[in-house]
């Protein structure tokens, strides 16, 4: 009893160690566009507290960003400027929640709100976790998303979302 009481006190250990993870790290986007193959590569830092708070800053472009603050969904991309609030908008409350749930190790969290299938790998120091959706791809979701962690400290080192349309972003972090 005293031996299984031990393991269960391990494993949640395990888990609370896993969900609270934070970053701040830089990292590589490569964006791969179905429709015309082409292919464009972003650099920024990364810097997630574990909690609601998340800023991708790219120093290649310089000056876009993508920042998580609570509800609030705040985005510079190509030129765009746009501040939403997740809770109005179903598609961004999405988004938000799966890349939050991805960063944290929460990926049973992605596939249960993403409507998915998860294939869990463990090789070679690593724990690869293969989410794909099953029928129709929630409007704003992925219709797969492929999740590599380090499995000695559980942290996510890269993250390959596909979108419904065919495009590919993987997010390589250091």
């Amino acid at each position: 009893m005293k031996r299984v009481f031990l393991i269960v006190i391990a494993l949640f250990a395990s888990v609370a160690t896993f969900a609270q993870h934070q970053y701040d790290a830089d990292f590589t986007q490569t964006r791969v566009m179905k429709v015309s193959g082409k292919t464009i590569t972003k650099v920024g830092h990364l810097v997630f507290d574990g909690d609601e708070q998340l800023s991708m800053n790219y120093t290649t472009p310089e000056g876009e960003y993508f920042v998580v603050d609570g509800n609030t969904v705040k985005i510079n991309m190509d030129g765009k400027k746009v501040e939403l609030d997740a809770e109005k908008v179903p598609m961004v409350k999405l988004q938000r929640a799966t890349l939050l749930n991805c960063l944290s190790g929460n990926w049973q969290k992605a596939a249960v709100d993403n409507n998915a299938e998860a294939t869990v790998t463990d090789a070679q120091g690593f724990r690869t976790v293969v989410l794909k959706v099953n029928g129709k791809v929630p409007r704003g979701g992925y219709s797969s998303m492929e999740l590599t962690y380090r499995l000695s400290n559980h942290v996510l080192t890269k993250m390959t979302l596909e979108e419904a349309i065919g495009t590919i972003n993987t997010y390589e972090i250091e």
